[in-house]
C-alpha cells in the first residue's frame, strides 16, 4: 500500500480511535492490580462531608434539584454563546446585535414562562 493512497489515510484514523479508546483504561488497570487491598467497614461506608451518614445512601432527590440544574445549564450555555458575540461585536455590526437579541429575548422568555409555573418556587 503506498504511503498517497486514499485508504492509507484512514489507518491513522482508525489507529487514533484505537489509542483513545485503550489510553484511558491502561490507568484503570494498573489501579486494580497495583493498589492496596485491605478493605474494612469505614472504608467501605458511605462519604457524607465528614459526618456519620445515617440511613441508606441511595435516595431520590426532588424534582427541583434537575430544574434549578438544567436553569443553571442553559444560561451557563448563553454564556458561552455571547463571550464570543462580545469579542467579536465590532467587526459584525448591526446585523449581530438585532441577532443577540432575540437569542436573549427566547431565553428571557422561557425564564418568564418558569417564573409564571412556579417552577423556580421551593416548596
Amino acid at each position: 500500500m503506498t504511503p498517497d493512497a486514499y485508504s492509507y489515510q484512514y489507518l491513522f484514523i482508525g489507529l487514533f480511535f484505537l489509542v483513545a479508546i485503550v489510553f484511558p483504561f491502561i490507568p484503570l488497570v494498573l489501579a486494580y492490580f497495583l493498589a492496596p487491598k485491605k478493605p474494612n467497614p469505614v472504608k467501605q461506608s458511605t462519604y457524607e462531608c465528614g459526618l456519620e451518614s445515617k440511613g441508606e445512601s441511595w435516595i431520590q432527590f426532588k424534582v427541583q434539584y434537575y430544574i434549578y440544574a438544567l436553569i443553571f445549564v442553559i444560561f451557563d450555555i448563553e454564556v458561552i454563546f455571547i463571550y464570543p458575540w462580545a469579542v467579536a461585536y465590532k467587526q459584525m455590526g448591526l446585523f449581530a446585535l438585532v441577532e443577540m437579541f432575540i437569542f436573549l429575548a427566547i431565553l428571557i422568555l422561557g425564564l418568564i414562562y418558569a417564573w409564571k409555573k412556579n417552577v423556580l418556587e421551593w416548596k
